[in-house]
C-alpha cells in the first residue's frame, strides 16, 4: 500500500503490508495461489506480485479477492492478531487505505466484524459515489466533521454541514457527494444486519 500523505488532522497513517496479509489469509483458507487466481478471475503472476509487495493492488482487485476468499475487503489492512474487546487508536495512528475518491480510517481494527462499523472518511473535493445507488443490509449513520456533504436518501436530498447527522434503514437507496471545492470529512457508522453484507465496499468499492 503506498503511504498517504498525512492531513492537518493526521501526523502519520500506519501502513499495512498487504500483500502479507493477502498470503496469510489466502493459506488459511487452504487455497493455492493458482485456486485463488481462477476464483478471482485474476492473474496468477498478478496475485504472485501483489503477495511480495511488488505492485499495489486497486481497490477494485482487492474486492475481486475479498468475495473469492468470502473475506470483508478491511481484512487486507487489519494486522494479523487476536480479536479484542475494546479498541483505542491514537488519532494518528489508525490503519488506513485510499479509494478513488479519498482515504477511508477503520475505527475497528482488530475486532470482529459484525453490529457497528465505524469509518471515518475523508472525501476529495466534488467526489461522488457514482450513478449507481447504494442499497445494503441494517441502518447507516452518518456524521458530517468537515466541509458540505451531500446524502441523498430515497430520493430525497440533505445538505450535511459540521455538526449534522443522518441515520436511515439502509434498504433504502443513497448517494453520497462532497459539494464543495475542499475536502470534506465524515464518521461513517455502518450497521449490516447480515454478517455476509460488506456496506463499505458498496460505498467505496468503485
Amino acid at each position: 500500500m503506498s503511504q498517504i500523505q498525512p492531513s492537518q488532522h493526521e501526523n502519520t497513517i500506519e501502513e499495512i503490508n498487504v500483500g502479507a496479509r493477502l498470503r496469510t489469509i489466502r493459506i488459511q483458507a487452504g487455497m493455492t495461489i493458482r485456486g485463488l487466481a481462477e476464483l478471482s478471475g485474476l492473474n496468477v503472476n498478478t496475485l504472485s506480485m501483489i503477495e511480495n509487495e511488488k505492485t499495489s493492488p486497486s481497490v477494485s482487485t482487492l474486492q475481486q479477492l475479498a468475495q473469492a476468499l468470502q473475506t470483508p475487503i478491511s481484512s487486507f489492512f487489519e494486522e494479523e492478531e487476536n480479536s479484542r474487546k475494546v479498541i483505542f487508536q491514537k488519532h494518528n495512528q489508525r490503519p488506513a487505505m485510499a479509494f478513488s475518491h479519498g482515504i477511508m480510517q477503520d475505527l475497528a481494527a482488530g475486532m470482529p466484524r459484525f453490529g457497528a462499523e465505524p469509518i471515518l472518511v475523508t472525501l476529495k473535493p466534488f467526489a461522488d459515489s457514482g450513478r449507481k445507488p447504494i442499497v445494503h443490509t441494517g441502518r447507516e449513520f452518518v456524521y458530517c466533521l468537515e466541509g458540505q456533504v451531500l446524502y441523498e436518501v430515497d430520493g430525497v436530498p440533505y445538505e450535511m454541514y459540521p455538526g449534522d447527522s443522518l441515520l436511515f434503514e439502509a434498504y433504502l437507496t443513497h448517494h453520497w457527494k462532497n459539494l464543495s471545492a475542499s475536502n470534506a470529512r465524515i464518521l461513517l457508522v455502518l450497521c449490516p444486519m447480515d454478517s455476509r453484507d460488506q456496506p463499505a465496499e458498496r460505498h467505496f468499492g468503485a
